[in-house]
């Protein structure tokens, strides 16, 4: 089983979107992710919340946590969310980085934007791992 591990700051706004859409499209045998951060914030975010649930994916239970080195024992990826000096370093883990910009206090609209690029990047990404469903 492949763990990969989206993390940004906050981890409640892009990481939780990108664990999402992947738990949701990766064949469960093959992968799943988690996601995490390095000063979590107390919630998602209410405008990603709002923005995934258009999409059919419920983060209304979805709660921010600390990337531990317990958490990430396990994993073998951990793609960054563009955090760039912030972002975390797990020694020994492939690593991607995801230029996002932070959705946090966007207008809805650019909200949409961002989930749809976390969309495309994660199918791009479970495409080239062989991962999907």
């Amino acid at each position: 089983m492949n763990l990969v591990i989206f993390a940004c700051i906050h981890n409640a706004g892009r990481s939780q979107m990108a664990a999402a859409f992947f738990n949701a499209m990766a064949d469960p045998t093959k992968a799943r992710a988690l996601s995490a951060g390095t000063n979590p914030g107390t919630q998602v975010h209410p405008e990603v919340r709002a923005a995934m649930a258009e999409v059919g994916i419920d983060l209304s239970t979805a709660r921010p946590q600390l990337l531990t080195d317990a958490l990430a024992q396990d994993a073998q990826w951990l793609i960054t969310m563009g955090c760039g000096d912030a972002c975390p370093v797990v020694p020994g883990l492939k690593r991607g980085d995801w230029p996002l910009e932070d959705p946090k206090g966007k207008p809805v609209e650019r909200v949409r934007e961002i989930r749809d690029e976390v969309r495309a990047r994660v199918v791009d990404f479970l495409s080239r791992e062989e991962w999907s469903r």
